[in-house]
């Protein structure tokens, strides 16, 4: 089974323990801190991970990172298991999957907007209030800035695309020509 796979089907073991036990939102921003750890901080993922440190010293690396840090007992027992059966691994793909679970939860959807410059924040927010009517979920919102799309916007909501670039547009124009030629 693949590590996504794995993740997701985690995730949605962890919300329901979260949502009896514990506050899920501090769950997935616990989750999301470890999950950032192990992609940034080699020497993090080094000690997690490597084969030659024993299962008892990474139990205590995790217990002392959780205390330290004053993680819930559900992500402190999570990564107890998780470096107990090897799969210490999948934490970023569970923290990405336990997200989107507790944002399906709560009807809300994230989406990424791409325009060619800098958009104000009255034209973000509007942008974000159309994409919640087309969505019918709460929308939260990011916005990037991609000089190659030339103008317009694409937007991402959940696996949906909405495509309003004039690159994508010329493209088609372009199409139809050679089509008609």
């Amino acid at each position: 089974m693949s590590r996504r796979a794995t993740g997701a089907r985690e995730a949605r073991a962890l919300l329901e323990v979260a949502v009896r036990e514990s506050d899920p939102d501090r769950v997935g921003d616990e989750l999301d801190i470890v999950a950032e750890a192990m992609r940034t901080q080699r020497d993090v993922e080094a000690l997690l991970l490597h084969p030659g440190i024993t299962v008892p010293r990474k139990v205590e690396a995790v217990q002392a990172l959780a205390a330290r840090l004053g993680f819930t007992p559900v992500v402190s027992r999570l990564l107890v298991v998780l470096v107990e059966r090897d799969r210490l691994r999948i934490v970023p793909e569970l923290a990405a999957a336990y997200r989107t679970r507790l944002y399906e939860r709560r009807n809300v959807v994230a989406a990424d907007i791409t325009t060619a410059v800098p958009l104000e924040r009255a034209a973000v927010d509007r942008v974000g209030r159309a994409l919640e009517e087309v969505s019918g979920k709460q929308v939260i919102l990011s916005a990037r800035v991609d000089p190659s799309i030339i103008g317009g916007v694409v937007a991402r909501v959940g696996s949906t695309v909405y495509d309003g670039s004039v690159t994508t547009q010329l493209a088609l124009m372009r199409r139809k020509l050679v089509e008609n030629v």
